[in-house]
């Protein structure tokens, strides 16, 4: 799981509507990226401003998709009619 803190209000938001929706989201800190679903949104209201602490379980990266024909088959239009 990936924990982080949030003091912008529209991100924790965006975050919530993720979470409300079963959407994945992304998260970027410190040059690293997460993709996953949020798992919580907590508001810590005694902090100023208010902060939110967001936990994402990660999943994994989707495989890269795969040409279904290969490139050498692939003739220009005008070759098959003249």
């Amino acid at each position: 799981m990936f924990t982080f803190e949030t003091t912008d209000q529209k991100e924790a938001r965006r975050f919530r509507i993720a979470q409300f929706n079963g959407r994945t989201a992304t998260a970027r800190s410190a040059g690293s990226t997460v993709t996953g679903h949020v798992r919580s949104i907590v508001e810590n209201k005694s902090r100023v401003p208010a902060t939110w602490t967001i936990t994402i379980v990660p999943e994994a990266p989707k495989p890269t998709s795969v040409s279904l024909r290969p490139a050498s088959r692939v003739r220009a239009f005008a070759e098959d009619y003249l």
